[in-house]
């Protein structure tokens, strides 16, 4: 069975119906069904938990008894509602007194609270019905209550079944077997989901076998002929395999992709124990590929195309497998028919598309919508030739829908029961309008509006301007929707909703039916109604769709022309629902509905069979022929004449019904031949009628792709015959007079590949190499291969052979993989590069502990094995989520602001990936004593991170123990290499600002004096003591501190502000400041004699205190302390606001310097 055009959609939805309720309705035994409407046997149906609730609960107890028995009312037609007002037709129909109904009704007590209902009706004479309800918790997404219905007398009564005794059972779906319906099987799990089940029946749920799982199951997929067989695929991405009904499974594969899992298609694949699926592999791309139940390893599974795919592309419908791949910003879609070679599909040269749906693969054909680069919510329809390869447009701007996670809905819809008749809303300049097609999209044209309407009053509308108009789109919940209604089994009976005018309006919904395809229309509701067809179409049941309680439906046996009024239950419902027995046969449904918001689940059985006591014989029947809206008797290419039931018999179709009478073939005219590919109709060209033009990308002439020498062809005419057109003789518009010779051509997009798409591989690995010639001959080619490492082979007919190329590469590297193809007629060329690498086993990141702001920082990687090749890096810093790459192993940054600074590096070889991170302290200013060792400890140097680290901790130590510093103001990095050199930061104390401040740091002279005087030492291995000293006793510590460029820039600025204030203060208030100032000190006036040599230290800022006017320039005439020299040569921060400061723990001292001491210090 093909997938159907209305199919465009989940196979699961949820929609809201009204502000309350919402339903949801889906085969519960067929995943991929296609009945459009409410005349099957399973649904999934779901009301809201929450909103207003008008509706006082306890009127559900007046609907079948508080005992839970069945109500049976017996109201026939005859008990309408008084409160509806009924058209003409339908007071008319009450006469007929021939027709009466059964209804009862059964309320599923206890299950208020439960707002979803799973619906399964057995049917092929059968009277079973299953039903589980659920509680759904939309915020968890889970299942919290649930229960489980059976009925064995067609819904008359229900029995409410406990699976497991004692203990609380959780059932969140059940599945069908699709070729055995007596097969059921639940999918469960305890109240805390601790332990996973299975429910397995073999009798319809008359008793279930209890099956423990060690998996979560998302999803079950029965083989379509092989009842047994079975598919789970797992919350985890597993895919599982079970040959027994789920009693035992095999795990077959893992990181498959959620619904592209397809069992093998009957008639096409040949073994039956193949599964499709989409998988991603290591490097995290998907592919396509193939196994067999019985073993599907990782070395067993086939790849069935050359490369990746895009992830959720991979379709399997019918003949046709469907995958696309995106390179940059292009889409290329690829086919494969009869599981042949996959090949690209061919749409108009410049189509572009940014997507693509499949409407449909029946008879031969691809139909599919594109939405076309320049398109928003519009798609082009386009038809291919039977291969599934070259297409043609046949409709632009159909009109479509995206909601929210959901598939894409494309208002086009395949009238079923006559094939070719297709109904579409195209969209142009923001107007809707249903157009409808005979001949699978060859002519459109707008659909007849009725010449009266539902009371018989004349209605004026007038083409072009005004025309019928329907809504296509599947909305969310089929059963209650007023989708078009067609079914296989009553040709030309369509049903649905819409508007008669110049466009198609959204809140319109009147209801219009046609039992002659689409020629004449008839008006027969004002609102929309849910529909459910029984007996093949023999008896129409519409409910209104409302949020209002109802409780009368209305049911036409005429198809529509005249209708029956009938109340189904003594008290009105909210419905939910329509089901059906499946079976055209059918003649018993039941509605799904609640009383109030607050109320149990309520199933109402309505049954017609007492009103057709017999079957239908020949003589019940008269016949019509099929035309379209302009009376043409050869509908794609034959005359056909069906069955119509009398409209004064009252009998059943049944079982055996068959629709159609008679077909007789028609002789071919130009209306059964469509454009060719790279050819289409001119619209604007009226006089040239239906003729096709070349696009002026397309060669008419040009040989096809799979021409080869020595064959000829024959150029295209513009005309293909439409497919499944059965005309015959007379006109032949695909003939061609051109008969060409195939031409020798050369080989063109060679492509080189290899199994599995591994470009990377380990030493000793198999490899299996893949050439694909897309273009050019391939029987006369020869094609040379070089394989990088010496070996190279010559090859006859390679891709037409497909002949494998397997080799094994020994030594790491990188080899260059080329194929050269070559005729007489030219040459191509593809090439591959193979990495050859062991996997990464770890990475090192060397990083200084310690840095200063806006100061370059070294990052460097150890790999190992050092030998590994073509290795990457990622260097992520900081919170930035944008990583630097590199293919060298160092990487040279700056931080710009203090703090702790995360650093991350990965390293990746394609093979594997491997990371470390460290932890960086940025600081303003800081100290940095450098540090040696004696030499006998070079001899016990490994130079690895974890030895350097153990020894800079073990120095950190014993210095903080000796000077009494905190160890955490401490850090000691050893550097590589040899001879073994190290690094002291000494951290500035928490309490001390960078700015506003002068601070001593007593701290260096401190560690210089232990290390001096050989305080600090070590045992290693052996005994020895090694010594830690300076590793320049003359020289000072280094200081971390802000750029230089910052800082020179700012002693530029001092100088010029120094030297304008000294001049200033010297012209106009020069005094003899060392008379005036009776408050310095000795020691105080010290600290700027002119001799006094001050050392710039990066990083430290030197300023200058100016005074007001009447204060003067102060000195100290006495000599210097250790400690201020201390001062002086170790840290100075003075403001650069020029405020007064103090200098370290000498509270009330303030340093003054005049323009010609600022000259000596510069110069010093």
């Amino acid at each position: 069975m093909a997938q159907r055009v209305a199919r465009l959609r989940p196979k699961r939805t949820v929609l809201t119906l009204r502000p309350y309720w919402a339903l949801i309705l889906v085969y519960a035994w067929m995943a991929l069904s296609t009945e459009p409407a409410l005349c099957d046997s399973g649904g999934f149906l779901k009301r809201s938990s929450g909103g207003d609730r008008a509706l006082d609960s306890s009127a559900a107890d007046d609907v079948g008894g508080g005992d839970g028995m069945p109500h049976l009312p017996g109201f026939t037609h005859q008990d309408a509602d008084p409160g509806e007002a009924l058209p003409r037709r339908l007071r008319r129909a009450a006469a007929r007194d021939k027709v009466s109904l059964l209804s009862s009704s059964f309320v599923l007590k206890g299950d208020a609270t439960h707002n979803q209902a799973m619906v399964h009706w057995t049917g092929e004479n059968s009277s079973v019905i299953l039903i589980l309800t659920k509680y759904y918790h939309a915020d968890s997404t889970k299942v919290l209550e649930s229960s489980l219905w059976r009925s064995s007398d067609h819904g008359t009564t229900y029995t409410k079944l406990n699976l497991m005794a004692g203990t609380t059972i959780i059932v969140t779906n059940f599945y069908i077997c699709p070729s055995n319906k007596k097969k059921v099987i639940l999918v469960s799990h305890n109240i805390n989901e601790a332990e996973h089940m299975l429910f397995i029946s073999t009798d319809e749920g008359a008793s279930f076998q209890w099956q423990p799982l060690s998996f979560r199951v998302d999803t079950l997929l029965f083989h379509p002929k092989e009842e047994d067989k079975l598919l789970a695929y797992s919350k985890d991405a597993r895919l599982y395999v079970s040959s027994d009904l789920g009693r035992k499974w095999t795990l077959l594969q893992e990181r498959v992709t959620k619904e592209r899992v397809f069992w093998s298609v009957p008639e096409v694949d040949v073994d039956p124990d193949l599964v499709h699926m989409e998988m991603q592999d290591t490097s995290g791309g998907f592919l396509y590929v193939t196994c067999l139940i019985q073993n599907c390893s990782d070395k067993m599974v086939t790849a069935q195309f050359l490369g990746k795919i895009d992830r959720d592309s991979l379709t399997v419908q019918d003949e046709y497998i469907f995958v696309k791949v995106t390179t940059g910003n292009r889409t290329k879609h690829y086919v494969s028919f009869k599981r042949n070679e996959f090949v690209q599909m061919r749409f108009p040269k410049y189509t572009l598309p940014k997507d693509v749906q499949i409407v449909s693969t029946d008879e031969n054909q691809v139909f599919l919508a594109l939405q076309e680069w320049y398109q928003t919510d519009t798609y082009n329809l386009y038809q291919s030739d039977p291969q599934g390869v070259y297409y043609s447009i046949v409709l632009e701007n159909v009109r479509s829908t995206k909601q929210p996670e959901e598939s894409v809905l494309i208002d086009i819809l395949e009238v079923r029961g006559i094939k070719g008749v297709f109904l579409a809303n195209q969209k142009v300049d923001g107007k809707v309008t249903t157009l409808i097609t005979y001949n699978k999209g060859r002519d459109w044209e707008p659909l007849a509006p009725p010449s009266i309407d539902m009371n018989g009053k004349p209605v004026t509308c007038k083409a072009p301007d005004c025309q019928l108009h329907l809504h296509l789109r599947w909305a969310d919940n089929p059963y209650v929707s007023g989708t078009v209604h067609t079914k296989d089994s009553a040709p030309g009976l369509i049903m649905g909703a819409g508007n008669i005018g110049s466009q198609l309006v959204e809140y319109k919904e009147e209801m219009y039916i046609t039992s002659d395809c689409g020629k004449t229309w008839r008006q027969v509701f004002e609102e929309e109604h849910h529909i459910l067809y029984l007996d093949h179409g023999g008896v129409i049941v519409a409910i209104k769709d409302t949020s209002i309680p109802l409780k009368i439906l209305k049911f036409s046996i005429d198809e529509g022309h005249t209708w029956s009024v009938h109340n189904f239950t003594s008290t009105s419902v909210f419905v939910d629902g329509l089901l059906s027995e499946p079976g055209d046969e059918t003649l018993v449904m039941t509605v799904f509905g609640h009383i109030s918001y607050r109320s149990d689940w309520e199933l109402v059985k309505v049954d017609f069979r007492q009103s057709f006591p017999s079957q239908c014989t020949e003589a019940d029947y008269d016949s019509w022929k099929l035309t379209d809206q302009q009376g043409e008797k050869c509908i794609m290419g034959q005359e056909r004449t069906f069955r119509k039931r009398k409209d004064t018999s009252f009998c059943i179709k049944g079982k055996s019904y068959t629709s159609s009478l008679t077909s007789k073939p028609c002789q071919c005219t130009e209306k059964d031949f469509n454009c060719d590919y790279g050819f289409e109709r001119a619209q604007s060209l009226k006089a040239e009628g239906d003729r096709c033009f070349a696009d002026f990308w397309h060669d008419p002439d040009a040989p096809p792709e799979d021409c080869h020498i020595g064959h000829t062809y024959e150029s295209s005419t513009g005309y293909r015959k439409v497919i499944s057109n059965m005309c015959e003789g007379g006109v032949n518009k695909q003939q061609s007079a051109k008969q060409h010779t195939c031409p020798l051509l050369s080989p063109a997009q060679l492509q080189l590949g290899i199994k599995g798409q591994m470009l990377a591989v380990a030493p000793g690995d198999d490899i299996t190499f893949i050439v694909h010639q897309e273009q050019g001959d391939t029987s006369s080619t020869k094609y040379q291969v070089d394989l990088g490492d010496g070996v190279r082979a010559i090859y006859q007919n390679l891709t037409v052979t497909d002949e494998p190329i397997q080799h094994r590469y020994e030594s790491l590297g990188v080899y260059r993989v080329t194929v050269r193809a070559e005729n007489n007629a030219g040459h191509d060329h593809a090439t591959l590069y193979i990495q050859v690498t062991a996997p990464l086993q770890e990475v090192h990141l060397e990083v200084v502990p310690i840095a200063g702001t806006n100061q370059e920082v070294n990052l460097t990687a150890t790999v190992l094995p050092s030998e590994a090749n073509l290795t990457v890096f990622y260097w992520w810093i900081g919170d930035d989520l944008q990583p630097k790459l590199t293919l060298e192993r160092s990487l040279i940054t700056r931080f710009t602001e203090s703090g702790e600074v995360s650093v991350t590096v990965q390293a990746s070889n394609s093979r594997s990936m491997v990371q470390d991170s460290k932890t960086v302290r940025v600081f303003d200013h800081f100290q940095v004593i450098p540090l040696s060792f004696s030499r006998n400890l070079d001899h016990f140097n490994p130079n690895i991170p974890e030895w350097r680290e153990d020894i800079g901790q073990v120095v950190t130590k014993i210095l903080a123990k000796i000077t009494g510093i905190p160890q955490d103001s401490l850090v000691t990095m050893v550097k590589p290499g040899l001879p073994t050199t190290a690094d002291l930061y000494v951290l500035p104390p928490e309490s001390t600002t960078a700015k506003r401040s002068v601070y001593v740091d007593k701290r260096i002279s401190t560690v210089k004096q232990a290390l001096n005087e050989n305080n600090v030492s070590f045992i290693v291995r052996g005994g020895l003591q090694v010594l830690v000293s300076l590793a320049d006793p003359n020289a000072g510590s280094r200081s971390g501190a802000a750029s230089p460029g910052v800082w020179a820039l700012s002693v530029l600025l001092l100088i010029s502000l120094m030297a304008s204030g000294a001049f200033m203060l010297y012209k106009f208030k020069r005094k003899d400041y060392k008379s005036h100032d009776p408050l310095l000190r000795t020691e105080e006036r010290s600290l700027i004699h002119p001799w006094l040599h001050f050392r710039k230290l990066p990083g430290r800022n030197v300023y200058a205190q100016m005074h007001n006017e009447k204060e003067q320039e102060m000195t100290s005439p006495v000599s210097h302390s250790e400690d201020t020299q201390n001062i002086i040569q170790g840290e100075e921060f003075i403001d650069d606001d020029l405020d007064s400061q103090t200098l370290g723990n000498h509270s009330g001292v303030v340093l003054s310097i005049n323009s010609r001491e600022l000259h000596s210090y510069l110069t010093s």
